[in-house]
This record gives structure tokens, sequence and C-alpha cells, in this order.
């Protein structure tokens, strides 16, 4: 029931019930698929998005690129799983092309970031060479655009 699992990613605010009507289904049907969702770990969470910006909340993100050499046996699990259970790490991704991770991470200041990359992340064994990038501005983020402009009526931006 892929249209379900769509539906709920674009907005887990929905009840039961109204997913029901949606998809034209029995509530109790609904229910049961969800929770199956979740116990089989399809469904891991839900989460809401928040624009930050708008809020006194400081806070940099950075885009980290980690080249490292797999480990015989483990490949990049071991140290993907290391580098993911620090706190300040919010993605870690697998890449194909010219790195093999890339790390999302947020801290208070770019110094914090500095000091994570600096002190956690590039001593770790296999780690060869990491670059970070700053986000300066979020446009869009999960499918959600952030701070969209205006637009009257008319098709005019204000």
């Amino acid at each position: 029931m892929d249209t379900l699992l769509k539906i709920l990613e674009d907005d887990a605010t929905l009840t039961p019930a109204q997913l029901a009507v949606m998809l034209d289904k029995e509530e109790g049907d609904i229910k049961k698929l969800i929770e199956k969702y979740e116990a089989d770990g399809v469904i891991l969470g839900y989460k809401t998005i928040i624009d930050w910006d708008k809020t006194d909340r400081e806070y940099v993100t950075a885009m980290i690129e980690v080249k490292m050499t797999p480990q015989r046996d483990r490949g990049f699990d071991r140290i993907a799983e290391k580098i993911y259970n620090y706190p300040e790490v919010q993605s870690v991704y697998l890449m194909a092309g010219s790195f093999d991770l890339c790390l999302i991470i947020e801290g208070r200041t770019m110094k914090e970031v500095a000091y994570f990359v600096a002190n956690k992340l590039a001593p770790i064994e296999s780690v060869i060479s990491t670059a970070t990038h700053f986000v300066l501005r979020k446009y869009k983020d999960k499918d959600v655009i952030y701070g969209a402009p205006e637009v009257d009526e008319r098709g005019n931006f204000i």
C-alpha cells in the first residue's frame, strides 16, 4: 500500500479515519496496516519539520564529505555506525563518486562543528580526509519550501 505510505510521509498528522476516507478503506484496516508497518520497521518514526530560522535558536548546519578506506568484511558499515551515534550527526549517507560518506551535522557555532571534525571525525581509523561545507540558507528540505515568497492572486510576487 505505497499510497498510504506516501500520504503519511507528506502529512503524518492525518488520523486513521481521515486516511480511510482518502483511500476508500475501513479505519480498522488502516490502523492495522500502520501498526504492521511500524512493527516491520517500514515506518521508522514521525517528525515535524520546523523552520528554525524563524525561532531564537542559534545553530549551524554543515555537510561533510568523508573519504575513507573500507574495512575488511564490514565495508563502510562499522565506521558509519560509529559516526551516526554522535549526537551532532543528523544524517549519514553512503555515496557513489569522489567521496564515500556524506554527513549532515548541526552545532551551535562553526567552531563547534570544526571541533567535531577535528577531534571526533578525523581521528577515526580509516578516515582519509574530510571536506566541510556550511549551509548558509535552506530553500527546500524534505519537499518543504522554506520562506517561499508571497504571491498575490494575479501571480505576482509581493
